[in-house]
């Protein structure tokens, strides 16, 4: 079987990051004695020669190079971040171009190997926001469809620094950036969500609902329902944070592009989960007239399809279902 770094032949060079480690496993063979700890130097090389070794272009490896140099540099913005951005300039074009070149996955994958999330990780709590939100840009970037650049993340530290960036940045540059990142560190990814969970994000992202902000609004919204449908277990704890009445609440404001997900995540909240269902059926929420309305609003609008059949779908689980054939009420 052909191996899985050198394509069968043992002479070709790795091509990725496993062929890599089987071909110095298989250079140095047996160790008997212990050996001493890796010096720093030592490190930057091999980090250098894994980034090499897994194929991104030697142009974009150099990018990334440079980039982290101009972000290892003091920055001026660090001691007086009131001086305004003109400081900083070189620093927030630096994080501008690792995010652009992240978006791949072999230059993700250099970027780590490098020491890259290292060196952004530090800058979530710089003085100066665009640099935490353009470090909290790259994070994401990086780990969006990288499970390795998520676990190390995760073992960095990123999730409390960019819950804190979510829950009470001043500047609202940062909490959308900073939800990007939560959101790519979180979903398919069991740590993420273990930790996210319990830090607190749920309490965090019921928060990000209530942003002045409708993007931000809509982002959380989304993250919310997207949970909801991949870890039902999330039911009950956000039960217990009253998201119900968070949500229907959040449904008779002005109409905007949370409200689909709004609905999206009531639907999951209430199937198979009777708690949910009588909560909707609180008289004072009056949501049943709230989902009547709204369906007639959106009827025929082809734009608002996926929000009408999420209207439809939660009328039909808890209000237009005979009681006695529920099951949900057995």
């Amino acid at each position: 079987m052909a191996g899985v770094g050198g394509g069968g032949d043992p002479r070709e060079p790795p091509r990725n990051l496993q062929g890599l480690l089987e071909m110095a496993v298989a250079a140095t063979g047996p160790q008997t004695e212990p050996r001493e700890p890796m010096g720093e130097e030592r490190q930057r090389w091999l980090r250098a020669a894994v980034a090499e070794a897994l194929g991104g272009t030697g142009q974009e490896v150099e990018e990334l190079r440079r980039c982290l140099e101009v972000l290892a540099r003091p920055c001026p913005g660090e001691e007086a971040a009131e001086r305004g951005p003109g400081e900083t300039a070189s620093h927030e074009r630096a994080l501008e171009v690792l995010a652009e070149l992240c978006e791949s996955l072999d230059n993700a994958t250099d970027f780590c190997a490098l020491g890259g999330l290292e060196v952004v990780l530090g800058l979530l709590g710089h003085p100066w926001a665009p640099l935490r939100a353009g470090a909290a840009r790259v994070v994401g970037a990086c780990a969006q469809n990288l499970p390795g650049a998520q676990g190390r993340a995760l073992a960095l530290g990123a999730l409390p620094a960019l819950l804190e960036c979510l829950r009470g940045d001043p500047d609202p540059r940062v909490p959308p950036r900073a939800l990007f990142a939560v959101s790519c560190l979180v979903r398919a990814q069991a740590e993420g969500l273990a930790q996210f969970e319990s830090l607190g994000g749920l309490e965090v992202l019921g928060g990000a609902l209530q942003s002045p902000q409708a993007p931000l609004r809509a982002r959380a919204a989304f993250l919310l329902h997207s949970l909801l449908r991949e870890h039902p277990h999330l039911k009950e704890p956000l039960c217990r944070l009253g998201m119900v009445p968070q949500l229907v609440a959040l449904l008779r404001t002005e109409h905007d592009g949370a409200h689909e997900h709004i609905l999206g995540a009531l639907c999951s909240l209430a199937s198979d989960f009777p708690k949910v269902i009588q909560e909707c059926r609180v008289p004072d929420l009056r949501l049943e007239e709230l989902l009547r309305e709204r369906r007639c609003l959106l009827q025929g609008r082809e734009e608002f399809q996926e929000e009408l059949e999420f209207c439809e779908r939660l009328l039909q689980l808890c209000f237009e279902t005979p009681t006695e054939e529920s099951t949900m009420d057995r």
